[in-house]
């Protein structure tokens, strides 16, 4: 049986890097803790908390496609 991801895992695929390219790790993994963070404070304020995790989510995706560029 495969590993339970947090949120954050799953949002950012921190499995998937084809090129085993160690900064994208960094960048996946650390955008990931910062989604569970904001995962945490949803029942304090949803829909902001909510923003954040997308705005996290689509900074990793443009520091990835600089990482691999």
């Amino acid at each position: 049986m495969s590993e339970q991801l947090t949120v954050g895992e799953q949002r950012v695929r921190t499995q998937f890097n084809p090129g085993n390219n160690s900064v994208v790790d960094q960048i996946k993994q650390k955008t990931a803790e910062l989604i569970n963070l904001c995962e945490e404070l949803k029942t304090k304020e949803p829909r902001l908390s909510s923003l954040a995790q997308t705005e996290y989510e689509t900074a990793a995706m443009w520091a990835v496609k600089a990482a691999t560029a």
